[in-house]
């Protein structure tokens, strides 16, 4: 036999590394979502401009989507992709307008997404039952609870969202940081 003999999972590893961005690239993503979370951890005026900027590039990437949408959906879903994405990219163009106003808002309805999400996470983990179901069910409880006190101030809702956000971006960060060199060693 002249020739060597390749194991479908190096044909299946060689096919996955290919289709994976450049491991550099998530380094790059992983390293800014560190700086965001660091910026956002100042708690000061830099913070509310963060925080607003980073939902006006979120807001604008969903109706970017939206509009991706429209070509994809049939009927009248088409209808309702196009008005989500005008919706989106105009919530989008006004907070990087009005970035402190736009801040506000989000803390004050930052404590009712909470409180949803709790209430959420306590009907589902009743509703199934099965597995680890009581750690979502002590999830939605502190969520709830959580959402209660941060509605009665709005300055509680301020440093919640701060908070939140910092801790998503910087796991954010350190997620795609080691993503990168476990892409890195997939692909060599």
């Amino acid at each position: 036999m002249s020739e060597a003999t390749v194991s479908p999972s190096a044909v299946m590893d060689e096919a996955i590394g290919r289709s994976l961005p450049p491991w550099w690239l998530l380094l790059i993503t992983g390293i800014g979502w560190i700086l965001v979370s660091l910026i956002v951890l100042r708690f000061d005026y830099t913070s509310v401009h963060a925080v607003s900027l980073l939902f006006g590039f979120v807001a604008i990437a969903a109706g970017v989507m939206e509009i991706a949408m429209v070509f994809l959906a049939g009927g009248w879903w088409k209808v309702l992709n196009g008005l989500l994405a005008v919706v989106f990219i105009v919530a989008g163009i006004v907070a990087f307008i009005h970035p402190g106003n736009t801040f506000a808002a989000l803390a004050g309805i930052f404590s009712f997404v909470l409180v949803f999400a709790g209430i959420y996470d306590i009907i589902i983990s009743i509703a199934s039952r099965t597995g680890a179901w009581w750690l979502q069910l002590i999830s939605g409880i502190l969520l709830l609870v959580l959402g209660f006190w941060a509605a009665g101030y709005w300055g509680r809702s301020a440093v919640l969202l701060i908070a939140w956000v910092a801790a998503f971006t910087l796991i954010r960060g350190v997620r795609d940081f080691v993503l990168a060199f476990r892409v890195r060693e997939i692909q060599r």
